[in-house]
């Protein structure tokens, strides 16, 4: 494995619709043909109980969830998910990449759900205990854009049915989020095709463009 892949905890962010699952799936597999051993993961999510957070969480029968209950669920997954899967996993100096992180508590519960950025801070730093990514890549796309692509693509979960002017603030906190990030962040358009957003993010990661395809993708972001 290349050394500069080994034990790098990268997280892949953005709104809804913006790509970034397809994201992650694309870097892993860029990262494994370059000798990384890749583990993939998510949040919320990542192990049984946090799983079982995360379907309180979207599940639709459960509309009246405040932004601080939203905020103690998503950062109770965090500090289980971190414990079972992302800590072991650099410690055996694999490289973890995670769709969403603390940022998606800070946009979603902060920024657009006009909790205290302060209080998200402080419970979300309690649950990662002092982790903090390598690197953040934030895929951006207008909230409008997005919501199409997801209302095309998937039925519409909790969050996704909010509307769009909080989809709008979600999009707002994310390009703040990354013009003050503790980490080193980077953001990258999701309006392309998937294949040239990959190119970007892959270069974000490992400083190296590859070469473009023969003939562009005909494949659009997805979430």
């Amino acid at each position: 494995m290349s050394a500069p892949l080994a034990a790098r905890f990268i997280v892949i962010e953005g709104p809804e619709g913006a790509g970034k699952s397809t994201q992650v799936r694309r870097l892993a597999e860029a990262l494994r043909k370059r000798g990384a051993e890749v583990v993939v993961t998510h949040e919320p999510g990542g192990t049984p109980a946090a799983e079982a957070i995360r379907r309180v969480f979207l599940s639709g029968e459960h509309e009246a969830i405040t932004p601080l209950t939203e905020l103690f669920l998503i950062c109770a997954a965090r500090a289980q998910h971190i414990a079972e899967v992302v800590r072991p996993a650099l410690e055996a100096g694999r490289t973890v990449l995670c769709d969403r992180f603390s940022p998606s508590t800070m946009v979603y519960q902060g920024y657009a759900g006009g909790l205290p950025l302060e209080t998200a801070r402080v419970v979300d730093e309690a649950a990662r205990q002092g982790l903090l990514p390598d690197l953040t890549i934030v895929v951006d796309v207008p909230a409008e854009v997005g919501l199409q692509r997801n209302r095309r693509d998937n039925a519409a979960d909790r969050m996704e049915g909010k509307g769009l002017e909080f989809h709008r603030r979600v999009r707002e906190g994310y390009l703040r989020y990354a013009a003050e990030a503790e980490e080193p962040c980077v953001v990258i358009s999701g309006e392309a095709d998937a294949e040239a957003v990959a190119r970007e993010v892959l270069e974000a990661v490992v400083g190296e463009a590859p070469n473009p395809p023969a003939s562009p993708s005909s494949e659009g972001g997805r979430t």
